[in-house]
C-alpha cells in the first residue's frame, strides 16, 4: 500500500467509513491527496484530504459549492457523502467521454447555470477555497471593484507572486485594474463555478456532464469561459464555444477578453505552485500594454 493510499485510509476510518477496505490514489487533483475507496460491500467512493487543511471550513466550502451548483445551477455534481475538517467524501463519477456531443451537452448546461442564476451583487456569503489560498468573496455592488480587489490585486500580497512580479508588473497590474470598466463589457453576477478548467469536468454514471473542485461566487460568467478557453481544452471541445456563445448572446469580441479574465487564475497558480507552468510568463505578456512607456 502506498503511503497515499495508507494516509487516506487511516483518515476514513477516523471519520467512521470502517467499512472501506481500500484506496487506490487518483492522479491529476494538483492540491489535495485524492483517490478511489472501496468499501466492504463492493462500492466505491471518491475521497480526498490534504495533510494539513488550509483552514477548517475547506471542504464544508467545496461541498456547499458542489450542492448550490446541483441544486440552484443545474449543473449534474457528486453526491457528498461526508465533509468535514480532515476529509471529503463523495459519490464516484466517471472520465468525461471524449466527443463534441459531451462538450454540445455541457454548453448547454453551463449556459443554463449562468443565465438562470443572475445576482444584483458580486460575491458570495462567505469565503472559500481556490486549491489552498483562500478566495475572498466580500459582497460589492460593483463587478469591475470586486473582480480588481477580490480577484487581482488579492493575489500581490502572496510571498511567490511578490518573488515572480518586479515592481513594474505590478504597477501594471494596477494600470489594468484601473481601466478595468473600459477593456470589459459590464455584465451582470451569476453563480460561477470558479475554476473550471478541463480537468474538473467529468461525466455522471449515465454520461451527463459533470463538475468537481469548485469555488463559487457570483461573479462574470465569462471568469468561467476563460478558463475553458486558456487552459488547452481537448479538440472535441470545439463546438462548446462557438454554441455556448451563442446560447448566451456573446458578442464577437469575448476572445479577446479571455487573457485578462485568465489574470486571476495564473496570479492563483504563481501563488500556490514552483513550478508555475509558464504562468508569471504569460502574465507578463498580458500586462505589456499596462506598462507605462518612457
Amino acid at each position: 500500500m502506498t503511503d497515499a493510499s495508507s494516509f487516506l485510509l487511516g483518515r476514513l476510518h477516523a471519520a467512521g467509513l470502517t467499512d472501506v477496505v481500500a484506496v487506490e490514489p487518483a492522479t491529476g487533483g494538483l492540491a489535495a491527496i485524492a483517490g478511489l475507496a472501496r468499501r466492504g460491500d463492493g462500492t466505491s467512493v471518491f475521497v480526498k484530504a490534504f495533510g494539513e487543511p488550509p483552514s477548517d471550513d475547506a471542504f464544508a466550502a467545496e461541498a456547499e459549492g458542489l450542492t448550490v451548483l446541483r441544486e440552484a445551477g443545474g449543473i449534474a455534481t457528486p453526491e457528498v457523502v461526508l465533509a468535514d475538517r480532515d476529509l471529503l467524501v463523495l459519490s464516484v463519477l466517471r472520465p468525461r467521454p471524449g466527443t463534441g456531443a459531451f462538450w454540445e451537452q455541457l454548453a448547454h448546461a453551463l449556459a443554463h447555470l449562468h443565465t438562470t442564476t443572475r445576482h444584483p451583487r458580486f460575491g458570495w456569503h462567505r469565503d472559500n477555497w481556490l486549491g489552498r489560498r483562500r478566495q475572498v468573496n466580500t459582497w460589492n455592488d460593483d463587478g469591475f471593484e470586486f473582480f480588481a480587489q477580490h480577484r487581482l490585486l488579492r493575489w500581490l500580497g502572496e510571498p511567490r507572486v511578490q518573488e515572480a512580479l518586479d515592481a513594474a508588473d505590478r504597477a501594471a497590474l494596477e494600470r489594468l485594474c484601473d481601466r478595468l470598466p473600459e477593456l470589459l463589457p459590464d455584465r451582470p453576477a451569476c453563480l460561477t463555478h470558479g475554476d473550471l478548467w478541463a480537468l474538473n469536468v467529468m461525466a455522471t454514471p449515465h454520461g451527463r456532464p459533470a463538475l468537481i473542485d469548485p469555488a463559487v461566487s457570483y461573479t462574470w460568467a465569462e471568469v468561467d469561459l476563460a478558463h475553458l478557453w486558456t487552459t488547452t481544452p481537448p479538440p472535441e471541445a470545439h463546438a462548446f464555444f462557438e454554441l455556448y456563445a451563442e446560447l448566451t448572446g456573446l458578442d464577437r469580441d469575448w476572445r479577446a477578453r479571455m487573457p485578462i479574465l485568465q489574470l486571476r487564475q495564473h496570479l492563483a497558480v504563481i501563488a500556490q505552485f514552483d513550478p508555475d507552468w509558464g504562468a508569471a510568463a504569460l502574465v507578463r505578456a498580458t500586462l505589456a500594454p499596462f506598462r507605462q512607456r518612457p
